[in-house]
């Protein structure tokens, strides 16, 4: 063999095993972040971002066979100025939105979180999107006595409300129990959300439930007999939430809603999907 086709077969056979490390390379890349937030890059790179939220009326809902919601359609925006697709699965329990962010299943929690300091060592929020109160559900009066009515978060003293489980909205409910001095017992129930709650107190399954005020009001319509007045809690903020890896991911997001939030495309958002 001459020198110069022994050159070219020696070429040939280095650049055959280079690009065969460099596929084992991105491979081992790949298979080193499976089961782990995804970073901002690999997010770019596959051209989707995976969200999850809750199914409710003002969230995430389907209507006519078509998908609305405001955090739906919010996603949607911020996914088309980047330039990705938006793959958003509902997902009724904070408990599992939670595992599937630590896992790299999804990549946001794009739904109403209350921002709170008891979640600050497992999420990242987001900018506060929407403010609203948390409210009591219960059955309007019978009667004028009614002792069951309850008419202020004093009345709530040694009762017992229900939450779904993992929902922020437990804190609220601790932090209320010291503040009246007394106890408010708390019941988690697992795969229900809001929706399901109203409709447990509407048919007299349960008592007491604590929804977010703009949920709350959507729905109200369908059960004529709850009384939502009863706040139990100032106006509080709500945002999206990310895995504490994602921090380009968030400060990409937080950039992005710092601009939108002052459009008109928002306005109209907020005004056709809260009160």
């Amino acid at each position: 063999m001459s020198t110069k086709k022994l050159i070219s077969c020696l070429l040939g056979g280095t650049a055959v095993v280079a690009l065969i490390l460099t596929l084992a390379n991105r491979v081992g890349d790949r298979e080193s972040r499976e089961g782990q937030p995804r970073t901002y890059e690999d997010i770019i790179r596959s051209g989707t971002i995976r969200a999850t939220t809750e199914y409710n009326p003002v969230g995430y809902h389907v209507e006519h066979d078509s998908i609305s919601g405001f955090h739906y359609e919010l996603l949607q925006a911020f996914a088309r100025d980047k330039g990705l697709q938006a793959d958003i699965m509902p997902e009724m329990e904070l408990k599992n939105q939670l595992e599937g962010i630590n896992n790299g299943r999804f990549d946001l929690i794009a739904g109403s979180l209350l921002i709170t300091s008891e979640q600050d060592s497992t999420l990242l929020f987001s900018q506060p999107i929407l403010r609203h109160r948390q409210v009591l559900v219960q059955r309007k009066p019978s009667t004028e006595n009614d002792s069951a009515y309850v008419k202020s978060p004093l009345g709530l003293a040694g009762k017992t409300v229900y939450v779904p489980e993992g929902s922020p909205a437990r804190f609220r409910i601790r932090h209320l129990s010291m503040e009246i001095a007394d106890t408010i017992h708390v019941r988690e129930i697992p795969k229900y959300g809001s929706e399901q709650l109203l409709a447990l107190v509407a048919h007299a399954d349960i008592d007491y439930a604590i929804c977010e005020e703009g949920i709350a009001q959507s729905l109200i319509g369908q059960y004529p007999q709850l009384d939502i007045e009863t706040a139990i809690s100032f106006n509080q903020f709500y945002g999206w939430g990310a895995s504490r890896k994602s921090e380009e991911l968030m400060d990409t997001l937080n950039a992005w809603l710092t601009r939108f939030m002052k459009t008109a495309a928002f306005r109209t958002l907020v005004r056709k999907y809260t009160r």
